[in-house]
């Protein structure tokens, strides 16, 4: 059996005449920059979340770039984030002149450590970016209280996080809109994932709002008019026109990854060389991707894409370990957990339209390999 990690295909095939008619609407209409799909997918990503602005640029990468820019992440600044996450999450601060000073992770959940994050606060620090990482958020409630004590600004890396909420001073709220900003990609694997890149600021803050709609044009308040120097990054409207399609479903396609969840959980639990997820958010969680923790995770990798098993490693190497994060003056052993995740973290095929035949056969190569 082939189980690719990730396709697109059989979503496109399941709501075809539904994209093909807004793509269609796009290219009939012209308005391809910054068109009608794009103005209503802002408004419904405002009411999903319960945002009050919602802001389409070009990727999330750019988003956690134009967002860092407006909340001073920059010139000097300290900002705490984890040292287990995706390039972006701190290359938006450096890119910036600012300075990223990471912190460990929860074992459980792979999300920022609020204590570790407290213990590297200087004067120096402005704020705190707390990522939501594959299948539940950060912890929010400890982070704010965290803002709050110290007077520091609070971006949420959503990118991973669409739909996942979090219990915030007694009642649900969404990752990405408890924090002063927050961000969401929707590169093509992602839970609302576009056919090509794209991204979304989300804030309650008007100021930040208006200034996130210029930089996204060149810094530009009206045509031709720079108040910033800013960036050229918007989201386009022919993704926008699949993303608007995608979220009518996504509800849906979010409880085919729990269920899909339940039966990897059900069927791993007596492998005692995988670790399946421990939730511990209180709210709601969602399977972005499904990681297992696993011994010997290098060659079970190879033994599965041998059995034609696509999988991933989220992330084979710490940021402090990268090349380009060298100046920090880091080094191995500092961060252990997040360490020892690198070592032992494999993704495996997470997505709605996969078959309980495809899940079994997974989990059965993966109690083969350790049966051997």
């Amino acid at each position: 059996m082939n189980v690719p990690f990730y396709t697109a295909t059989r979503e496109y095939k399941n709501h075809k005449a539904e994209f093909d008619s807004v793509l269609s609407e796009v290219l009939e209409a012209g308005d391809f920059i910054l068109g009608k799909a794009v103005k209503d997918f802002e408004e419904k990503i405002a009411a999903y979340t319960g945002a009050k602005y919602a802001v389409g640029v070009a990727n999330g990468s750019d988003a956690l770039v134009i967002a860092s820019d407006i909340l001073g992440f920059k010139d000097g600044a300290e900002v705490i984030t984890p040292v287990f996450t995706f390039f972006a999450s701190s290359s938006c601060i450096a890119r910036l002149g600012g300075k990223p000073v990471f912190c460990d992770v929860d074992e459980d959940t792979f999300c920022m450590d609020m204590k570790d994050a407290e213990k590297r606060i200087t004067q120096k620090t402005v704020g705190l970016l707390p990522v939501h990482l594959f299948l539940q958020t950060a912890d929010m409630s400890s982070c704010m209280a965290l803002a709050k004590k110290h007077n520091l600004k609070v971006l949420e890396d959503a990118a991973e996080a669409f739909g996942m909420k979090e219990l915030y001073n007694g009642s649900l709220h969404t990752a990405g809109a408890i924090g002063d900003m927050g961000i969401y990609s929707f590169f093509p694997t992602k839970t609302l994932g576009g056919y090509g890149d794209g991204g979304i600021i989300i804030t309650n803050n008007e100021e930040y709002y208006l200034k996130a709609k210029s930089l996204r044009v060149h810094g530009a308040t009206k045509k031709y008019h720079h108040d910033y120097v800013g960036y050229n990054s918007r989201l386009d409207s022919l993704q926008a026109a699949v993303l608007n399609v995608k979220l009518k479903h996504i509800d849906e396609a979010i409880e085919k990854r729990a269920a899909h969840a339940k039966q990897y959980s059900e069927l791993l639990k007596n492998v005692p060389q995988v670790k399946i997820p421990v939730v511990k958010t209180k709210g709601k969680e969602v399977y972005y991707v499904f990681n297992i923790l696993a011994e010997k995770r290098d060659a079970l990798q190879t033994y599965l894409t041998e059995k034609g098993i696509g999988t991933t490693v989220y992330y084979p190497k710490c940021l402090h370990e990268q090349e380009c994060f060298k100046y920090l003056g880091y080094k191995k052993g500092d961060f252990p957990v997040a360490e020892k995740l690198c070592a032992s973290v494999l993704a495996l095929p997470m997505y709605p339209e996969l078959t309980e035949d495809e899940i079994g056969y997974v989990c059965e190569k993966i109690a083969e390999f350790y049966k051997r």
